[in-house]
Protein backbone atom coordinates (compact mmCIF):
# COMPACT_ATOMS: atom_id res chain seq x y z
CA UNK A 1 0.00 0.00 0.00
CA UNK A 2 1.29 3.40 -0.76
CA UNK A 3 -0.37 6.53 0.42
CA UNK A 4 0.80 9.59 1.93
CA UNK A 5 0.42 8.98 5.33
CA UNK A 6 2.36 9.25 8.43
CA UNK A 7 0.54 6.55 10.77
CA UNK A 8 -3.20 4.87 10.01
CA UNK A 9 -4.15 5.90 13.52
CA UNK A 10 -3.22 9.97 12.76
CA UNK A 11 -4.69 9.94 8.73
CA UNK A 12 -7.98 11.73 9.84
CA UNK A 13 -6.78 14.13 12.65
CA UNK A 14 -3.80 15.54 10.87
CA UNK A 15 -6.58 15.74 7.65
CA UNK A 16 -9.25 17.44 9.26
CA UNK A 17 -6.28 20.22 10.79
CA UNK A 18 -4.84 20.52 7.11
CA UNK A 19 -8.36 21.36 5.89
CA UNK A 20 -9.19 23.68 8.76
CA UNK A 21 -6.28 25.68 8.04
CA UNK A 22 -6.40 25.80 4.05
CA UNK A 23 -10.47 26.73 4.58
CA UNK A 24 -9.80 28.99 7.77
CA UNK A 25 -11.69 32.06 6.31
CA UNK A 26 -14.97 29.64 5.52
CA UNK A 27 -14.75 26.79 8.32
CA UNK A 28 -13.31 26.14 12.03
CA UNK A 29 -12.77 22.91 13.39
CA UNK A 30 -14.61 21.72 17.03
CA UNK A 31 -13.31 20.81 20.19
CA UNK A 32 -11.31 17.75 19.69
CA UNK A 33 -12.14 17.05 15.75
CA UNK A 34 -15.99 16.31 16.54
CA UNK A 35 -17.05 18.37 13.88
CA UNK A 36 -16.36 21.15 10.83
CA UNK A 37 -18.62 23.87 11.02
CA UNK A 38 -19.40 27.22 9.18
CA UNK A 39 -17.28 30.19 10.80
CA UNK A 40 -19.95 32.19 11.60
CA UNK A 41 -23.49 31.45 12.97
CA UNK A 42 -26.70 32.72 11.54
CA UNK A 43 -29.16 33.76 14.22
CA UNK A 44 -32.91 32.93 13.64
CA UNK A 45 -31.70 29.88 11.18
CA UNK A 46 -32.44 26.36 11.21
CA UNK A 47 -29.24 24.56 11.40
CA UNK A 48 -28.58 21.64 8.84
CA UNK A 49 -25.90 19.11 10.42
CA UNK A 50 -24.45 15.75 8.37
CA UNK A 51 -22.07 13.21 8.64
CA UNK A 52 -20.77 9.79 8.35
CA UNK A 53 -17.67 7.78 7.96
CA UNK A 54 -14.55 9.79 6.41
CA UNK A 55 -12.72 8.65 3.04
CA UNK A 56 -15.81 10.38 0.87
CA UNK A 57 -13.85 13.43 0.63
CA UNK A 58 -14.96 16.35 -0.01
CA UNK A 59 -18.06 14.67 1.16
CA UNK A 60 -19.38 16.50 3.67
CA UNK A 61 -17.24 18.50 5.19
CA UNK A 62 -16.11 20.22 1.85
CA UNK A 63 -20.01 21.36 1.62
CA UNK A 64 -20.10 23.14 5.29
CA UNK A 65 -20.56 27.13 4.91
CA UNK A 66 -22.94 29.97 3.63
CA UNK A 67 -25.56 28.29 1.42
CA UNK A 68 -25.33 24.75 2.48
CA UNK A 69 -24.03 22.71 5.77
CA UNK A 70 -23.95 24.56 9.30
CA UNK A 71 -21.75 21.75 10.12
CA UNK A 72 -20.47 18.14 9.44
CA UNK A 73 -19.12 14.97 11.70
CA UNK A 74 -17.15 13.39 10.28
CA UNK A 75 -16.21 9.78 11.64
CA UNK A 76 -13.44 7.05 11.28
CA UNK A 77 -12.81 5.85 7.20
CA UNK A 78 -15.94 4.25 6.01
CA UNK A 79 -17.30 4.47 10.17
CA UNK A 80 -20.36 6.46 11.32
CA UNK A 81 -19.75 9.56 13.94
CA UNK A 82 -21.26 8.82 17.00
CA UNK A 83 -24.33 11.04 18.63
CA UNK A 84 -21.77 12.89 21.16
CA UNK A 85 -20.37 14.21 17.93
CA UNK A 86 -23.44 15.18 16.45
CA UNK A 87 -25.02 16.50 19.70
CA UNK A 88 -21.38 18.80 20.05
CA UNK A 89 -21.99 20.05 16.26
CA UNK A 90 -25.92 21.09 17.10
CA UNK A 91 -25.14 22.81 20.44
CA UNK A 92 -22.32 24.83 18.55
CA UNK A 93 -24.08 25.82 15.26
CA UNK A 94 -27.86 26.47 17.11
CA UNK A 95 -29.67 29.49 15.53
CA UNK A 96 -32.54 28.55 18.07
CA UNK A 97 -35.07 27.78 14.62
CA UNK A 98 -33.97 24.16 15.31
CA UNK A 99 -31.25 21.47 13.74
CA UNK A 100 -32.41 18.94 10.64
CA UNK A 101 -29.81 16.17 10.44
CA UNK A 102 -29.48 14.88 7.19
CA UNK A 103 -28.37 11.54 6.74
CA UNK A 104 -27.70 8.69 4.18
CA UNK A 105 -29.22 5.38 4.47
CA UNK A 106 -26.84 3.33 6.38
CA UNK A 107 -27.31 1.44 9.53
CA UNK A 108 -24.55 2.98 11.67
CA UNK A 109 -25.58 6.19 10.12
CA UNK A 110 -29.14 5.65 10.55
CA UNK A 111 -28.75 4.53 14.19
CA UNK A 112 -26.51 7.07 15.91
CA UNK A 113 -28.35 10.54 14.16
CA UNK A 114 -31.09 9.12 16.01
CA UNK A 115 -29.91 8.40 19.47
CA UNK A 116 -28.35 12.26 19.03
CA UNK A 117 -31.88 13.48 17.76
CA UNK A 118 -33.51 11.68 20.72
CA UNK A 119 -31.22 13.47 23.21
CA UNK A 120 -31.84 16.75 21.74
CA UNK A 121 -33.04 19.56 23.98
CA UNK A 122 -34.35 21.47 20.74
CA UNK A 123 -36.37 20.74 17.99
CA UNK A 124 -34.61 18.30 15.75
CA UNK A 125 -35.81 16.45 12.94
CA UNK A 126 -34.08 14.13 10.63
CA UNK A 127 -33.95 13.27 6.98
CA UNK A 128 -32.99 9.89 5.63
CA UNK A 129 -31.44 9.90 1.84
CA UNK A 130 -31.81 6.38 -0.12
CA UNK A 131 -31.07 7.59 -3.80
CA UNK A 132 -29.24 4.54 -5.08
CA UNK A 133 -30.93 2.85 -7.76
CA UNK A 134 -28.39 -0.18 -7.97
CA UNK A 135 -29.95 -2.57 -5.10
CA UNK A 136 -32.68 -2.53 -2.44
CA UNK A 137 -30.11 -3.92 -0.17
CA UNK A 138 -26.79 -4.17 0.90
CA UNK A 139 -24.06 -4.39 2.63
CA UNK A 140 -24.31 -1.72 6.12
CA UNK A 141 -28.00 -0.80 5.02
CA UNK A 142 -31.86 -1.88 4.97
CA UNK A 143 -33.29 -0.52 1.83
CA UNK A 144 -31.48 1.65 -0.93
CA UNK A 145 -28.55 3.41 0.07
CA UNK A 146 -27.82 6.82 0.40
CA UNK A 147 -25.07 7.94 -2.42
CA UNK A 148 -23.93 10.98 -4.46
CA UNK A 149 -27.44 12.50 -4.34
CA UNK A 150 -26.68 13.50 -1.17
CA UNK A 151 -24.78 16.36 -2.36
CA UNK A 152 -28.15 17.77 -4.32
CA UNK A 153 -30.24 16.96 -1.50
CA UNK A 154 -28.11 19.34 0.87
CA UNK A 155 -27.19 22.19 -1.58
CA UNK A 156 -31.13 22.95 -2.19
CA UNK A 157 -32.22 22.09 1.53
CA UNK A 158 -28.63 25.05 2.19
CA UNK A 159 -30.17 27.41 0.25
CA UNK A 160 -34.10 27.08 1.36
CA UNK A 161 -32.28 27.26 4.79
CA UNK A 162 -30.22 30.32 3.85
CA UNK A 163 -33.06 31.99 2.73
CA UNK A 164 -35.22 31.85 6.03
CA UNK A 165 -37.36 28.51 5.64
CA UNK A 166 -38.57 26.79 9.11
CA UNK A 167 -37.73 23.43 9.96
CA UNK A 168 -40.96 21.53 8.92
CA UNK A 169 -41.00 22.97 5.42
CA UNK A 170 -37.44 21.92 5.00
CA UNK A 171 -37.81 18.85 5.97
CA UNK A 172 -41.08 18.27 3.67
CA UNK A 173 -38.71 19.78 0.94
CA UNK A 174 -35.58 17.04 1.67
CA UNK A 175 -38.35 14.24 1.34
CA UNK A 176 -39.23 15.80 -2.39
CA UNK A 177 -35.85 15.84 -3.79
CA UNK A 178 -35.06 12.93 -2.61
CA UNK A 179 -37.76 11.14 -3.85
CA UNK A 180 -36.90 12.90 -6.87
CA UNK A 181 -33.14 11.64 -7.22
CA UNK A 182 -31.40 8.87 -8.29
CA UNK A 183 -28.02 7.52 -8.41
CA UNK A 184 -26.06 4.37 -10.13
CA UNK A 185 -22.21 4.06 -9.65
CA UNK A 186 -19.42 1.92 -11.61
CA UNK A 187 -16.39 0.61 -10.15
CA UNK A 188 -13.39 0.36 -12.26
CA UNK A 189 -11.05 -0.84 -9.33
CA UNK A 190 -11.84 -1.34 -5.57
CA UNK A 191 -10.40 1.24 -3.02
CA UNK A 192 -7.58 0.55 -0.26
CA UNK A 193 -8.76 1.79 3.57
CA UNK A 194 -5.63 2.48 5.18
CA UNK A 195 -6.29 0.62 8.29
CA UNK A 196 -6.83 -1.95 5.86
CA UNK A 197 -3.57 -1.80 3.93
CA UNK A 198 -5.25 -4.18 0.85
CA UNK A 199 -7.64 -3.34 -1.63
CA UNK A 200 -10.99 -4.11 -0.30
CA UNK A 201 -12.19 -6.16 -3.34
CA UNK A 202 -10.38 -7.65 -6.38
CA UNK A 203 -11.35 -6.96 -10.01
CA UNK A 204 -10.08 -8.48 -13.10
CA UNK A 205 -8.28 -6.36 -15.41
CA UNK A 206 -11.13 -6.65 -17.68
CA UNK A 207 -13.60 -6.75 -15.26
CA UNK A 208 -16.21 -3.62 -13.01
CA UNK A 209 -18.52 -4.16 -10.68
CA UNK A 210 -22.18 -2.19 -11.94
CA UNK A 211 -23.87 -1.04 -8.86
CA UNK A 212 -21.28 -0.63 -6.32
CA UNK A 213 -21.85 1.82 -3.35
CA UNK A 214 -19.47 4.40 -1.84
CA UNK A 215 -17.85 1.73 0.79
CA UNK A 216 -17.17 -0.54 -2.45
CA UNK A 217 -19.97 -2.91 -1.42
CA UNK A 218 -21.45 -5.02 -3.92
CA UNK A 219 -23.66 -3.85 -6.92
CA UNK A 220 -26.04 -5.70 -9.37
CA UNK A 221 -23.24 -7.97 -10.59
CA UNK A 222 -19.55 -7.95 -11.74
CA UNK A 223 -18.99 -8.22 -15.32
CA UNK A 224 -16.79 -7.95 -17.95
CA UNK A 225 -15.51 -4.16 -18.66
CA UNK A 226 -17.79 -2.27 -21.17
CA UNK A 227 -17.63 0.62 -23.76
CA UNK A 228 -18.10 3.86 -21.94
CA UNK A 229 -21.34 4.64 -23.79
CA UNK A 230 -22.58 0.91 -22.82
CA UNK A 231 -21.87 2.04 -19.12
CA UNK A 232 -23.82 5.46 -19.42
CA UNK A 233 -26.84 3.66 -20.77
CA UNK A 234 -27.12 1.07 -18.79
CA UNK A 235 -26.84 3.34 -15.58
CA UNK A 236 -29.57 6.28 -17.32
CA UNK A 237 -31.55 3.09 -18.13
CA UNK A 238 -31.71 2.02 -14.46
CA UNK A 239 -32.37 5.71 -12.72
CA UNK A 240 -34.64 6.56 -15.87
CA UNK A 241 -36.77 3.82 -15.37
CA UNK A 242 -36.83 4.17 -11.18
CA UNK A 243 -37.59 8.03 -12.10
CA UNK A 244 -40.41 7.12 -14.20
CA UNK A 245 -39.39 9.66 -16.49
CA UNK A 246 -40.90 10.86 -19.61
CA UNK A 247 -39.86 13.75 -22.32
CA UNK A 248 -40.03 16.70 -21.21
CA UNK A 249 -39.11 16.32 -18.24
CA UNK A 250 -35.95 19.04 -16.88
CA UNK A 251 -33.07 17.57 -14.30
CA UNK A 252 -30.12 18.00 -13.24
CA UNK A 253 -27.59 15.73 -14.56
CA UNK A 254 -24.80 15.01 -11.69
CA UNK A 255 -21.33 12.73 -13.03
CA UNK A 256 -19.63 11.98 -10.04
CA UNK A 257 -15.89 10.62 -10.19
CA UNK A 258 -15.03 8.27 -7.19
CA UNK A 259 -11.86 9.48 -6.35
CA UNK A 260 -9.42 7.83 -8.74
CA UNK A 261 -10.80 9.19 -11.94
CA UNK A 262 -9.48 11.45 -14.59
CA UNK A 263 -11.87 14.13 -15.21
CA UNK A 264 -11.10 13.99 -19.09
CA UNK A 265 -13.04 10.24 -18.56
CA UNK A 266 -16.06 12.16 -15.78
CA UNK A 267 -16.56 14.97 -18.78
CA UNK A 268 -16.85 12.15 -21.28
CA UNK A 269 -19.32 9.99 -19.53
CA UNK A 270 -21.01 13.87 -19.13
CA UNK A 271 -21.50 14.03 -22.97
CA UNK A 272 -22.56 10.82 -23.42
CA UNK A 273 -25.07 11.14 -20.87
CA UNK A 274 -26.48 14.25 -22.51
CA UNK A 275 -26.76 12.63 -25.64
CA UNK A 276 -28.67 9.68 -24.20
CA UNK A 277 -31.19 12.06 -22.14
CA UNK A 278 -31.71 14.18 -25.18
CA UNK A 279 -32.30 10.63 -27.56
CA UNK A 280 -35.26 10.72 -24.73
CA UNK A 281 -36.19 14.00 -25.09
CA UNK A 282 -34.95 14.65 -21.30
CA UNK A 283 -33.24 18.29 -21.00
CA UNK A 284 -30.48 18.47 -18.67
CA UNK A 285 -30.96 21.80 -17.58
CA UNK A 286 -28.08 21.87 -15.02
CA UNK A 287 -25.45 20.13 -14.47
CA UNK A 288 -22.28 18.95 -12.24
CA UNK A 289 -18.84 17.01 -12.76
CA UNK A 290 -16.48 16.17 -10.60
CA UNK A 291 -15.49 14.44 -7.87
CA UNK A 292 -17.71 15.46 -4.68
CA UNK A 293 -18.70 12.12 -3.12
CA UNK A 294 -15.57 9.85 -3.21
CA UNK A 295 -14.64 6.17 -1.80
CA UNK A 296 -11.29 6.77 -0.91
CA UNK A 297 -8.59 5.85 -4.21
CA UNK A 298 -10.94 4.14 -6.44
CA UNK A 299 -11.86 4.57 -10.24
CA UNK A 300 -14.91 4.17 -11.29
CA UNK A 301 -17.65 6.81 -10.83
CA UNK A 302 -22.01 7.68 -10.52
CA UNK A 303 -24.30 8.95 -12.56
CA UNK A 304 -27.27 11.14 -10.84
CA UNK A 305 -30.67 12.73 -11.92
CA UNK A 306 -32.64 14.70 -10.16
CA UNK A 307 -36.22 15.95 -11.41
CA UNK A 308 -36.44 19.83 -11.24
CA UNK A 309 -39.19 22.36 -10.70
CA UNK A 310 -38.88 25.85 -11.00
CA UNK A 311 -38.40 26.11 -7.15
CA UNK A 312 -35.60 23.55 -6.91
CA UNK A 313 -34.03 25.17 -9.83
CA UNK A 314 -33.99 28.76 -8.35
CA UNK A 315 -32.26 26.72 -4.87
CA UNK A 316 -29.83 25.12 -6.53
CA UNK A 317 -28.42 28.23 -8.74
CA UNK A 318 -28.62 29.90 -5.64
CA UNK A 319 -25.29 31.24 -4.49
CA UNK A 320 -23.07 29.08 -2.16
CA UNK A 321 -19.64 29.47 -0.96
CA UNK A 322 -18.01 26.04 0.49
CA UNK A 323 -14.14 24.74 0.43
CA UNK A 324 -15.76 22.47 -2.88
CA UNK A 325 -19.02 24.09 -4.42
CA UNK A 326 -18.73 27.69 -4.62
CA UNK A 327 -21.08 29.46 -7.49
CA UNK A 328 -22.73 33.28 -7.19
CA UNK A 329 -20.84 34.61 -4.85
Amino acid sequence: MKKLINAVDDVLAQSLDGFAAAHADIVTLGEERKFVRRRQVKPGKVALISGGGSGHEPLHAGFVGFGMLDAACPGQVFTSPTPDQMMAAAEAVDGGAGTLYIVKNYEGDVMNFAMAAEMASGPVESLILDDDVAVENSTWTTGRRGVAGTLIVEKILGAAAERGDDLASLKALGVRVNSHTRSMGVALTSCTVPAAGKPTFSLGEDEMEMGVGIHGEPGRRRVKLASADAIVDEMLGAIVGDLSLTSATEVLLFVNGFGGTPLMELYLMQDRARKWLDGKGIKVACSLTGSYVTSLDMAGCSLTLSVLDDQAKALWDAPVHTPALRWGM
